[in-house]
């Protein structure tokens, strides 16, 4: 199996990707590093355990890293995500305990334990791996592979800051300068928002995967999402949700299930309506990453719906 460690700031669909992991049988999921973004981080620590516990996963390391951005006050997301960034699933506290590090040297003690081999996924604000750089600039050579969901590419939603990059803009410059410093070596696979968007769950597909388990995980799914399609409704995207970092978990483990295209990607760090703006030079000789494109829903659902089903099934008894 291949050795993943993952970076979550733990709201909804951050919650479906690390069970998405879970239920991947070539992924084995080394240590969780916590970081505040769509809620504060002491409540990203109780959703990672509490989901860790829920799948039957406790020995996996939970490791607290940043609260709060490297130069800013932190924001949080909870109206997308919940006060408690669950959506309307409820879970049981975990009964794991953290580990003794932060986890920006849980980052660095994964490097090094499985050097060459590791995958990392950071589907939240990037100060964790920001901080872990510093300590161990080596990181980019050390994983075999970094997937990243953040920034915003082309369209509409490219003239503003996504919400992972903006959350700390200094730690996401820092992460692309490491990683462009040793290209084109292992340049990070990065979900923009105008990749991920095509990735839309709707209620019929969600459906899918109730009829396939019974199972809790299947009903926190379902309470989670519910919360998450009334929210997209609200802001005008119509009853559906967008699981951005379902498709960056799906994506580290599968990087074919995308297209790419290189780029510089230059983060926008001045005071402003534009700062965290992710701008890419697609013409660039020295690229530091390599840009999602295209991805097709109907594969990823269903590895989707046959990966969670199968394994929400695994773990018996059933709650119908």
């Amino acid at each position: 199996m291949t050795p993943v460690f993952a970076d979550f700031d733990t709201g909804v669909d951050d919650a479906v990707a690390l069970v998405y992991l879970l239920a991947s049988s070539d992924a084995e999921l080394v240590g969780i590093a916590a970081t505040g973004g769509n809620v504060a981080v002491q409540q990203v620590c109780r959703n990672n355990l509490a989901l860790l516990e829920l799948c039957g996963a406790t020995g996996v390391p939970v490791s607290k890293g940043a609260d709060e951005p490297l130069n800013g006050p932190a924001r949080t997301a909870v109206n997308l995500h919940g006060p408690q960034g669950l959506g309307y699933a409820e879970l049981p506290p975990g009964t794991g305990q953290l580990t003794g590090s932060d986890a920006a040297a849980a980052w660095v003690a994964a490097a090094r334990e499985h050097p060459g081999r590791l995958i990392g996924l950071a589907t939240g604000p990037l100060t964790n791996l920001a901080l872990a750089l510093r300590a161990e600039p080596a990181l980019p050579t050390l994983l075999r592979r970094l997937v990243i969901m953040g920034g915003a590419f082309s369209g509409e939603r490219s003239g503003w800051a996504e919400f992972n990059i903006g959350f700390d803009p200094e730690a996401a410059a820092e992460v692309f300068a490491a990683w462009g410093a040793v290209a084109p070596q292992r340049l990070p696979i990065v979900c923009g928002l105008d990749l991920t968007r095509h990735i839309a769950i709707t209620p019929a597909i969600l459906a899918r995967l109730a009829q396939s388990a019974g199972h809790p995980i299947v009903r926190m799914i379902n309470d989670a999402l519910r919360f998450y399609f009334e929210a997209h409704e609200a802001r005008g995207h119509g009853y559906l949700a967008y699981l951005h970092d379902p498709l960056a978990a799906a994506v580290a483990l599968e990087p074919t299930l995308v297209t790419t295209r290189p780029a510089a990607v230059r983060v926008e760090l001045v005071p402003g309506d534009a700062r965290g703006r992710t701008i890419p030079d697609w013409d660039t000789a020295q690229p530091n990453a390599l840009v999602g494109v295209g991805v097709d829903p109907t594969v990823f659902f269903n590895r989707f719906v046959q990966r969670v089903g199968a394994f929400a099934g695994s773990l018996a008894p059933r709650d119908d």
